[in-house]
């Protein structure tokens, strides 16, 4: 869960790179490869973390952008 008193827009290119998804993507391939298990690259309505990985599918609030099996 995002706490909004936190919620503010990227301050850094590093931490507008590190929650892309083309890094959660290449995060989920990795933990594929490592692991065996399907991984789900789901978009919230977090600010601070608008993509991430997981290994459950996205609950009802959140998208599926990729499944990595």
């Amino acid at each position: 869960m995002c706490n909004a008193a936190h919620s503010a827009p990227f301050a850094h290119a590093a931490r507008a790179r590190l929650a892309s998804f083309p890094h959660a993507y290449a995060v989920a391939v990795r933990l594929r490869e490592s692991s065996g298990d399907r991984q789900y690259v789901i978009r919230t309505a977090c600010p601070l973390q608008p993509v991430r990985v997981s290994v459950s599918p996205p609950a009802m609030h959140e998208v599926l952008m990729a499944l990595v099996v």
